[in-house]
């Protein structure tokens, strides 16, 4: 047993140092404009849908969906979210082209993440610490969390709309 156990510590040592020399040498591609290998690209999601349901999970969802959250959350993602993540009858923007991963559009109807609760943890999670080399930044250095649930009461509705009633719901009033 030990013997095995030796075994299998030195193949890992040697997975390591192999992995490393690999990187270090540059044969691995980080261009965005090349996809992952499938590999590659099914442990980074895993890894992503996992950290998220991990730290979303205890965050506690509050009454969304009212007006004053829609209009707030609605004009702060057309200033902040929709080069990227798109608006109803825009076509993609260079940006949003350019990004690998491509980031969801979300003026779409998405596969729903667990119930309508997850979603919106998911989604205030995703908004406020951002995704690591993904593109999508922490809005939540500069955001309170009220904020930030205006923005997920807008995600919400955004699929529903068509582009005349985003546009009422995007206009920034100025008090």
């Amino acid at each position: 047993m030990a013997g095995v156990m030796k075994n299998l510590f030195y193949g890992l040592v040697a997975l390591v140092l192999l992995g490393t020399g690999a990187a270090y040498s540059g044969v691995f591609s980080i261009a965005a404009d090349r996809p992952h290998f499938a590999g590659i690209t099914w442990f980074l999601e895993m890894a992503r849908t996992s950290s998220i349901e991990r730290h979303a999970r205890d965050i506690e969802v509050p009454e969304l969906g009212k007006a004053e959250q829609l209009l707030g959350g609605g004009a702060d993602y057309e200033e902040m979210c929709s080069s990227c993540h798109l608006a109803p009858g825009r076509p993609e923007t260079d940006l949003s082209a350019g990004l690998y991963p491509r980031p969801p559009n979300l003026s779409q109807p998405r596969l729903p993440y667990g119930s309508g609760e997850d979603q919106a943890r998911h989604d205030f999670w995703v908004i406020k610490h951002g995704i690591m080399a993904s593109g999508m930044p922490a809005w939540g250095s500069g955001h309170d969390d009220e904020r930030i649930w205006s923005m997920v009461s807008f995600l919400r509705k955004l699929p529903e709309l068509d582009a005349n009633a985003y546009a009422i719901l995007t206009a920034r009033t100025k008090n």
